[in-house]
């Protein structure tokens, strides 16, 4: 079989591209995630919280709601469906974080939970918060120029 006869061959067995559907569903599924976020902020806000009070609490019901709903099993299977669209917000840092505690929780807190929460989300951390500190440096050096 020649390179020609392979990729013909390779193309009839690939699966065909779903980046439309892909997309859309992401844009859903994110926006709905968004919104959801936006009528947690109306109503906290209707509560009489300041504005960093309010974004503050409506941060911390999503990490919440991501946390809750990967431990019940149900973000995973949004996941399946959504694409990006829950991993770009906040929901999907908290499945980050909580996901492996949770499928390393029979090896105990310290070695299981402990060790592997951060698996996935660490290298996210350590690369924002290193970024956050050079941009600041660099920030610091053009305001004394």
């Amino acid at each position: 079989m020649d390179k020609k006869e392979y990729k013909k061959f390779a193309d009839r067995k690939a699966p065909s591209s779903k980046l439309v559907k892909d997309c859309f569903m992401a844009f859903l599924f994110g926006g709905a995630i968004c919104t959801i976020g936006q009528i947690l902020f109306s109503v906290y806000k209707s509560m009489g919280l300041d504005e960093e009070a309010t974004a503050n609490a409506v941060s911390i019901t999503l990490v919440f709601l991501g946390v809750l709903l990967t431990g019940l099993d149900i973000y995973p299977k949004l996941a399946k469906h959504a694409g990006a669209g829950t991993i770009v917000p906040i929901t999907g840092f908290a499945n980050s974080v909580a996901s492996p505690a949770i499928e390393a929780k029979t090896e105990g807190f310290v070695m299981g939970v402990g060790a592997k929460i951060f698996t996935i989300a660490g290298p996210v951390i350590v690369y924002g918060v290193t970024a956050a500190f050079v941009a600041g440096i660099w920030y610091w050096i053009l305001s004394i120029l």
